[in-house]
């Protein structure tokens, strides 16, 4: 019996990692092409569309994030290209946003950008009126929004966000007080702190890009 027990165990438990799977990539391509932006709502479309309705099955948002990365990679060859494009644009972004400190985060940084994503940089400064101010200095047209972050375990904050389009782009400006420079807010994919990138990071990163690309390019058949 204890045999017979372990056996069925096993079995259910590779059942609920394959249902995990499939819920990961299917949630993927709904949010891949779909325009879904919401892990966990897209999570919930998956599962119903499935028919897994039991909680054991549903993906974490990382899962969701590597599988949407892959399809991505796979299917839509084009967002190589878009999130290329929104790298080097974040870079001359923040070259000029340098006396704000800017980091890259968001999809972007990430590498799960598409076509339709903006460029999201944390801005940060004691002034609230520094980072407006410096926009309307350069004549740069702004939107103003607030967005709600969980700055740690405990502190919720409501900060100012400026949105502006560039380069036929869309940047989304987070401006954050200085000593958010010490940690990131915590990420709603998975309640960590956020990646983020310093302008000298994201050139090594397209570096990398460049490099693995040339790689790839030489490997490639003739």
């Amino acid at each position: 019996m204890p045999h017979d027990r372990q056996h069925a165990h096993l079995h259910a438990l590779t059942r609920t990692r394959e249902r995990r799977h499939r819920l990961a990539h299917e949630a993927a391509r709904l949010m891949a092409e779909g325009g879904i932006r919401d892990y966990h709502q897209a999570k919930l479309k998956a599962a119903e569309r499935l028919g897994i309705f039991d909680d054991a099955s549903l993906p974490r948002n990382r899962e969701i994030e590597d599988a949407l990365r892959e399809y991505q990679r796979l299917f839509q060859r084009e967002n190589v290209t878009a999130l290329r494009r929104r790298r080097e644009a974040a870079l001359r972004a923040m070259e000029f946003f340098n006396p704000f400190q800017p980091r890259l985060v968001g999809p972007v940084l990430e590498g799960t950008a598409d076509t339709r994503s903006p460029v999201a940089l944390h801005l940060f400064s004691d002034d609230p009126d520094a980072a407006p101010r410096f926009l309307e200095q350069h004549g740069i047209p702004a939107e103003t929004r607030s967005r709600r972050l969980r700055l740690d375990r405990e502190r919720i904050a409501d900060v100012p966000v400026w949105l502006f389009s560039a380069e036929d782009l869309t940047f989304d400006l987070t401006v954050l007080p200085l000593d958010g420079l010490r940690q990131a807010p915590l990420s709603s994919t998975d309640e960590k702190p956020m990646k983020r990138a310093s302008a000298t990071q994201l050139r090594q990163l397209l570096v990398q890009e460049e490099i693995l690309g040339y790689e790839a390019d030489n490997d490639a058949p003739r």
